[in-house]
């Protein structure tokens, strides 16, 4: 899959990410808050996930986002790290993809592959508000990861993942909890939760 960036449409977002409140630099490694989220339980995760604030969709277009996983089991799936990006579709859309990370120590910086300069893009979702009138509403206050609605291949297995998004604090705009589904026909299974914190900027807009 090859991907890369090309010229803003006249009437498309400014290609600078939207600005954060807070201008000081993003750490470079997890901030003690993402990594207590990776510490705690499925109850505990569930709360935070309910009393979340919604994300504006549109302040995560230009960046990309470290991702961990929370099940045991993603450590020897080898997709414990990983990373998120957004950016905007051709048509107004907010989008996003998945790269996959060096699974190095947790606390360690982030590095995609195969590297920075040309991570492997794949998974991508449309990010838009919940609607109740959808078959994926279990999360009228979170922001929707659509993979059916991204453009991939048919037989990608990515196509069934529904993840929902959350703001865990409403005053911190870089930190998020996630919590994935996987669409079966009608029926939702649900996969696990996933932590994400803004890290670097990334592509504001996309060619596939």
């Amino acid at each position: 899959m090859t991907a890369a960036a090309t010229a803003t449409p006249a009437a498309a977002a400014p290609l600078a990410p939207a600005p954060r409140a807070d201008a000081r630099p993003l750490p470079p490694f997890p901030t003690p808050a993402a990594l207590a989220l990776e510490r705690a339980t499925r109850r505990e995760l569930e709360l935070v996930m309910v009393r979340g604030a919604t994300p504006d969709a549109d302040g995560l277009v230009g960046w990309e986002l470290r991702g961990i996983n929370h099940p045991a089991w993603a450590r020897l799936a080898g997709i414990k790290k990983f990373v998120k990006g957004f950016f905007r579709g051709e048509d107004g859309r907010v989008m996003g993809y998945n790269a996959p990370v060096v699974q190095n120590v947790l606390d360690g910086r982030w590095r995609t592959r195969p590297s920075d300069a040309a991570p492997k893009r794949f998974g991508f979702y449309e990010v838009a508000p919940v609607d109740p009138t959808r078959r994926d509403n279990a999360y009228l206050h979170a922001v929707l990861l659509d993979y059916g609605r991204g453009g991939n291949p048919r037989w990608d297995p990515t196509r069934g993942l529904r993840d929902y998004l959350v703001q865990v604090d409403p005053e911190n705009p870089d930190l998020f909890l996630g919590k994935a589904y996987y669409a079966l026909g009608p029926l939702r299974v649900h996969s696990s939760y996933f932590i994400l914190e803004r890290f670097r900027r990334g592509v504001t807009e996309l060619a596939r």
